[in-house]
């Protein structure tokens, strides 16, 4: 696939966005395979004082999104979530998250990646499958951060 350099840097965080919020951070992104982390503190907690499932999905299609994004023109394209579903096999109270997602599917359309989140003991602690579409950018979105859900809420193609 032709592939232009995201117009966001790839590893890191984002500003002003959930993953500055829930303290996401990318540490690999290749085609191939996606690297996040996520330190978990009682703002991810829910009311039982344990990781909110929430948080998980959100690193997992955080982890899927950009995978896709990396193996795409995103001059021409963009990657937005479509499904996503999870499977919480262990609670966590504290440590650092590591989640990383493979393909296993990479369509012209659509991409979807299996994600692994494992604890600072490697141990599983959720299972995720992310469905992304890959859709069209309308003029006026050049910058994912301001562009809005637009692209989201169509086929990608113009009116």
């Amino acid at each position: 696939m032709a592939q232009d350099a995201p117009p966001f840097p790839i590893l890191g965080t984002q500003p002003d966005t959930l993953m500055q919020t829930l303290g996401i951070v990318i540490t690999e992104a290749t085609p191939e395979r996606v690297v996040a982390t996520m330190r978990v503190t009682p703002a991810h907690h829910q009311p039982f004082g344990i990781l909110h499932g929430g948080a998980s999905v959100a690193l997992a299609e955080t982890v899927a999104s950009y995978g896709s994004t990396v193996s795409i023109d995103t001059a021409r394209r963009r990657a937005v979530g479509l499904e996503i579903n999870a499977n919480h096999v262990r609670s966590v109270t504290g440590g650092t998250l590591t989640a990383t997602g493979t393909p296993l599917h990479r369509g012209r359309t659509t991409q979807i990646w299996s994600v692994e989140i494992r604890d600072e003991a490697g141990k599983l602690v959720c299972v995720s499958r992310c469905t992304l579409a890959i859709v069209g950018v309308r003029s006026g979105q050049g910058d994912p951060a301001g562009g809005g859900r637009d692209e989201a809420e169509g086929d990608g193609r113009s009116s």
